[in-house]
């Protein structure tokens, strides 16, 4: 399976809840930009899953109207999501061939360590950034990088 991470982008820092935040005009820039570099690129996930909260919809959104998609929302993206929680919803997803990830860091961060096999903490996913991983199996040590590109590079 080809996973494609997204990271939300940039979000403004005031609002009245952490999950009420919404994405910056740098954001909304950025979320345009890896819309972009999708169609570019041939990037088509069968699936575009997103965490609930407003910024990570907000960048999820532009991906999926430039691909002809629909966002379907998932609550095991929200913050606090864990490697063996997300893996365990990409079992049910095995015969996908792509499927794309939006959500936040550190809980990104660490499940591409998980699928990698290496520890929590030791990948940085930064904001607007696309990582695809190609996942054999969705446990810890199923996946290798292929690619990670920062929306500034894109």
């Amino acid at each position: 399976m080809h996973l494609y991470i997204l990271r939300h982008a940039n979000a403004d820092t005031e609002a009245a809840t952490d999950s009420a935040r919404e994405l910056s005009e740098k954001g909304r820039e950025q979320a345009k930009k890896v819309a972009q570099f999708c169609t570019e690129h041939g990037i088509r996930p069968e699936v575009i899953f997103s965490s609930p909260l407003i910024r990570a919809q907000q960048t999820a959104r532009p991906v999926a109207k430039e691909l002809g998609m629909e966002v379907t929302t998932a609550r095991w993206l929200a913050c606090g999501a864990t490697p063996e929680g997300i893996c365990a919803q990409l079992v049910a997803l095995r015969d996908a061939a792509a499927v794309m990830l939006v959500g936040h860091q550190p809980d990104l961060g660490e499940l591409i360590a998980h699928l990698l096999g290496a520890s929590g903490d030791s990948i940085n996913v930064r904001k607007a950034s696309l990582t695809l991983v190609e996942v054999t199996l969705p446990r810890k040590g199923g996946g290798r990088v292929e690619f990670s590109m920062p929306a500034r590079m894109m």
